[in-house]
């Protein structure tokens, strides 16, 4: 990789960072937000591209963020360029908003020995897109107010099956919420004991993120949770934000009362921003793959399509 293609990663890393950084210190984690500012607008959904994908990992984070500081009840984004192909356009004096796109690229190279390698090379682009509310002229369908959320019963109905598909030993009782290693155990107080059914299916949804980590799993390494302090806020941000991703997923709206603890992750968080630009892309990527290892342990696997 080339110094120029380095400083453009870095940059990027750091530009989104720093945006990050900003809503925390502020007290928001902007990867919630959009639960309590979209409820009365519609369908709790992941931010989707024009094509009906949803986006994935930093992308969500990023485009709920901005979707909440810009009061934008769509959830479609797209391009300049691809609004402009499906007849519409940009309204002027919008701005952009900025996502990634990340994949890697095959170089041959000749090693020490003089033999020719095939060398897998990262890369990181960030590219600009707009949200549907900042347009006009597209098609109708894109402008149509999102159907109605499901019934209670029927939503929860649905998120009881989830969970109970992914086999996961979950017992009830006690005040607490926790993952318990050594026994692959979830723990979680009675369902009665929440303050509404959302509430206790997006605790769940935390601790199943706990436990799609463990070693014969996805092998998250959880051996120092408890013993060093910076590992644990990493896991528990991992955790809260793939929370989030399948809480969307399922449809599910939460407002969970603030726990005693965040106030010590968010500065946990904070200090570890400010000292690696690449920890919270880590972060979403580690939960994008326990909420896509959770999909995968249901009937027919669901087929979650991939998109930046």
């Amino acid at each position: 990789m080339t110094g120029k293609e380095t400083k453009s990663r870095a940059a990027i890393y750091a530009r989104i960072t720093d945006r990050i950084v900003a809503d925390l210190e502020r007290g928001v984690r902007p990867w919630v937000q959009p639960w309590s500012a979209a409820n009365g607008a519609g369908r709790i959904t992941r931010p989707m591209r024009h094509n009906g994908l949803p986006y994935q990992g930093i992308n969500v984070v990023l485009l709920w963020s901005e979707a909440v500081a810009r009061g934008f009840a769509s959830p479609i984004w797209m391009t300049f360029k691809q609004a402009l192909e499906l007849g519409g356009n940009v309204r002027k004096g919008e701005t952009a908003t900025t996502v990634v796109y990340a994949n890697r690229f095959t170089r041959t190279e000749t090693d020490e020995h003089g033999d020719e390698v095939e060398r897998a090379i990262p890369f990181l682009r960030a590219y600009s897109v707009f949200c549907v509310d900042q347009m006009d002229g597209l098609p109708e369908h894109f402008y149509g107010r999102p159907a109605a959320p499901a019934a209670p019963a029927q939503r929860i109905a649905h998120a009881d099956a989830f969970f109970a598909n992914t086999g996961a030993a979950i017992r009830h009782g006690g005040d607490k919420a926790f993952f318990a290693p050594s026994l692959d155990l979830i723990q979680i107080p009675p369902f009665e004991s929440f303050r509404d059914p959302e509430s206790y299916y997006a605790t769940l949804a935390h601790e199943t993120v706990h436990w799609a980590g463990a070693e014969h799993r996805l092998n998250r390494d959880l051996s120092r949770y408890h013993s060093d302090r910076s590992e644990r806020a990493r896991e528990e941000l991992i955790a809260d934000l793939g929370a989030c991703f399948v809480s969307a997923d399922l449809g599910i709206v939460p407002e969970l009362e603030p726990r005693a603890d965040h106030a010590s992750y968010l500065a946990s968080w904070l200090a570890v921003l400010a000292n690696d630009k690449r920890f919270i892309f880590s972060a979403a990527a580690h939960a994008q793959r326990a909420c896509a290892y959770l999909h995968g342990l249901q009937p027919q696997a669901e087929t979650v399509p991939k998109a930046a």
